[in-house]
């Protein structure tokens, strides 16, 4: 089998469209996936601008949100089985851990992790699918592989905020905005919401925040200090800053207050911070995909947005086909979009939908 996928062939250079890559074998604990929808986040950005350093793997294809229907297993998975409609996310979860694949095109060797998607179909490790859900649409379900389990999560798994307390959400992109979602499932007080943009700034407060800051316009820290007084007690950082991660550390109260960042800065960056906060009992704390266990979450998630409290498509902002991947990448980087969604093979929205009916 041959497939059309973007190919990250040099940092800093526009991703290439290639046509006819051969797709491998499968090996034990990996399962072929032709792709319907895949997302683009700021990971992605960063690996094609060269912003995580020295990439070893070029050439490689890129993506790790998406869904799709799987078309083949390999040897000793069981969680799949052919014609299974699935979420491919990075986040492991149960099952083999099938590890990456190499392609082939034109007799050099592209290679993969363990999940990809800006590919019309992905050999994908067992452990980085879970079952799309029942009522999730084929193209909101992309939003399950990473954003919603790594935004939402710091909320619910990791944070699961006190009734009556304040809570700052510094980045309103794809994961700020699912964390920002989450908080309606808790008793908060105060729901502040900052960013640059005054399109996701107007999108915050249909989403619950009770305060929107326009970082371009307003001193952040002392509308915060204005706002909340002795600080916040809890924030998160999605922005992919060290200025930023910092700033929120600075927001938070002394006796308990937490700031959770899930935002990867540039390859060498450092933050810095006054030790002494520590002492006074500030606490800074990284995320790791909002402590998500997929098999677990996702289920639950499932079931927020069908009762309409999670309105993931509003997340959604602009599609683009494969061959529009550059285009996808510029908007994002420069803030025009949310969460762009590629659209791989939207023809499989039908026969979706007929399976959902059945």
């Amino acid at each position: 089998m041959k497939m059309n996928a973007a190919v990250l062939e040099k940092l800093n250079e526009p991703l290439a469209v290639v046509a006819d890559i051969q797709i491998p074998e499968l090996a034990r604990g990996q399962v072929l996936v032709r792709v319907a929808y895949s997302g683009v986040c700021h990971s992605q950005l960063m690996e094609a601008r060269g912003a995580r350093g020295e990439d070893r793997f070029l050439p490689h294809l890129l993506g790790h949100e998406g869904t799709g229907v799987v078309e083949a297993v390999g040897e000793g998975v069981t969680k799949v089985k052919p014609g299974d409609w699935v979420v491919l996310g990075w986040i492991k979860g149960l099952g083999l851990d099938g590890g990456g694949a190499q392609y082939l095109h034109a007799g050099r060797k592209i290679n993969a992790g363990g999940v990809t998607t800006f590919n019309e179909h992905a050999v994908v490790a067992e452990n980085r699918l879970v079952h799309l859900p029942e009522g999730i649409p084929l193209d909101v379900g992309v939003l399950f592989g990473c954003a919603l389990p790594t935004g939402a999560g710091i909320v619910t798994n990791t944070i699961k905020p006190v009734p009556g307390s304040s809570l700052a959400v510094f980045g309103l992109g794809g994961i700020g905005l699912s964390a920002l979602m989450a908080t309606q499932l808790f008793d908060c007080r105060q729901v502040i919401a900052i960013d640059i943009n005054p399109d996701k700034l107007a999108l915050a407060k249909d989403f619950g925040a009770t305060v929107t800051i326009d970082a371009r316009n307003e001193n952040v820290a002392a509308r915060l200090r204005e706002l909340t007084g002795a600080g916040l007690d809890y924030a998160v950082e999605a922005t992919g800053l060290s200025s930023t991660i910092e700033l929120a550390f600075e927001s938070v109260r002394r006796g308990g207050g937490l700031c959770v960042f899930a935002s990867h800065p540039a390859h060498g960056s450092r933050i810095s911070i006054d030790p002494f906060e520590l002492i006074c009992g500030k606490r800074l704390q990284g995320s790791w995909g909002g402590e998500c266990k997929p098999d677990e979450d996702i289920p639950k998630f499932a079931e927020l947005y069908r009762q309409g409290r999670l309105p993931l498509e509003r997340l959604i902002t602009k599609r683009y086909r494969l061959a529009d991947i550059n285009e996808a990448l510029d908007d994002l980087e420069a803030q025009r979009v949310g969460r762009p969604l590629l659209e791989i093979s939207p023809e499989l929205n039908q026969r979706y939908l007929a399976d959902r009916q059945k």
